[in-house]
C-alpha cells in the first residue's frame, strides 16, 4: 500500500514542476515588452515607472535567478503582489476562492446525483426508450460547452420566464443556473460510465450466483453489482471535480460571479500578469491534488491497481 502511494507522489512533483515552468513562462512569452503592454491603455508610462515594475517583477535579473526566486517565493505561499490593485496575489485568491468550490461543489453534487441515477436506470431498462432518450441527453451534454448553456438558461429561465434571479450571489436561487450550467457536462459523462459499468458488471458470474441462491434483484444490484460497479466511476468523478474548478472560471464570467474565473479575466484585461499567473497556479495545482487525492481513494476501493503496481515494480 504505502509503495502504491509513494509512486503516486513521486508522478506529482515533476507535474507540478512542470506546471510552474509553465505558468512562470507566461509573463515571457507575451508578444513584446510585458511590462510596457500594462500601461497601453493608460497611455504609456515613463522609463521610470517601466523600471520601478521591471525590479518589482523580478525582469532586471537572469532567467534563471527570476525562476528560482518564483519558485521559492510560490512554495512559501508567497504569490506577488498584484500590480494594479497593490494587493497580495494570495490573499485575492484566499478571498475569491470559497466562492468558486462553493460554485465547483454544487456541480459536481449535481452532476453526481443525476449523472448516478440516470445511469442506474438506464443500465436496468438497457436497450427501452428511457435508455435511448438517456444516452441522447448524455451526447447532448458532452457536446454542449457549458457557457453556451448558461447563456441559454440565463435566457429561459432568467429572462423569459424569470424563475430565478441571474444577477450574482450565494443564495440557493442565484446559485441553480450556474450550478446547472457546470455540472450538466460531467452528470453526462457520469451517466455514460454508470450505464457502461454496471452493464458489465450485470454479466459476472457472481451476479448470476447471487440470483440463483434467491437474492432479491434490488439486493444483489445495491448490495453487488452497484458497489462494484461505481468503482471505476470515482477516478471519473474525480476528473470531473478537478475539471469543474477549471470551467468554473468560464461560467463565474457567463454569470457575473465572485470567484477566481473573474478574478482570472480582470487580471488578464487589465494585464496584471503576477495576478494572472498566480490564479492559473492555483487552478493547475489543485485540479493535480484533487486527482492525486483521487488515484489515493481508488486504491483503497481497489486493491487490485495496488497489486499491479507492485508487481509492475518488481
Amino acid at each position: 500500500m504505502w509503495r502504491y502511494i509513494i509512486n503516486r507522489l513521486t508522478w506529482v512533483v515533476p507535474v507540478l514542476l512542470a506546471i510552474s515552468i509553465l505558468v512562470f513562462s507566461m509573463l515571457h512569452l507575451v508578444p513584446g515588452d510585458p511590462v510596457r503592454a500594462m500601461f497601453v491603455e493608460s497611455g504609456g508610462a515613463t522609463a521610470e515607472q517601466l523600471a520601478q515594475i521591471r525590479h518589482l517583477l523580478g525582469l532586471d535579473k537572469p532567467l534563471h535567478i527570476q525562476y528560482l526566486d518564483y519558485i521559492s517565493k510560490a512554495l512559501r505561499g508567497n504569490l506577488g503582489q498584484s500590480i494594479i490593485t497593490q494587493q497580495s496575489v494570495s490573499e485575492l485568491i484566499r478571498a475569491n476562492f470559497p466562492s468558486t468550490f462553493q460554485l465547483a461543489l454544487a456541480g459536481m453534487s449535481l452532476a453526481v446525483l443525476l449523472g448516478t441515477f440516470l445511469g442506474i436506470v438506464a443500465a436496468l431498462h438497457h436497450d427501452s426508450w428511457f435508455d435511448n432518450l438517456t444516452m441522447l441527453i448524455a451526447t447532448l451534454g458532452v457536446s454542449m460547452p457549458s457557457f453556451w448553456l448558461g447563456l441559454l438558461l440565463i435566457y429561459v429561465f432568467g429572462i423569459k420566464l424569470r424563475w430565478v434571479p441571474i444577477t450574482s450571489g450565494t443564495d440557493l436561487k442565484r446559485l441553480a443556473l450556474p450550478a446547472i450550467a457546470l455540472g450538466f457536462q460531467a452528470a453526462a459523462i457520469i451517466a455514460r460510465m454508470v450505464r457502461s459499468s454496471l452493464l458489465e458488471v450485470l454479466k459476472e458470474d457472481y451476479i448470476r450466483t447471487a440470483h440463483a441462491k434467491g437474492l432479491s434483484n434490488s439486493v444483489v444490484i445495491l448490495r453487488h453489482a452497484l458497489r462494484n460497479a461505481l468503482i471505476p466511476v470515482v477516478t471519473v468523478v474525480g476528473l470531473q471535480f478537478g475539471g469543474l474548478l477549471g470551467g468554473a472560471v468560464i461560467v463565474e464570467s457567463v454569470f457575473a460571479r465572485r470567484g477566481i474565473g473573474q478574478l482570472l479575466v480582470g487580471a488578464l484585461q487589465a494585464r496584471d500578469f503576477p495576478l494572472a499567473q498566480g490564479c492559473v497556479l492555483f487552478v493547475a495545482v489543485t485540479y493535480v491534488l484533487v486527482n492525486l487525492a483521487v488515484d489515493l481513494i481508488y486504491g483503497f476501493l481497489d486493491p487490485r491497481i495496488q497489486y499491479h503496481t507492485d508487481s509492475t515494480a518488481l
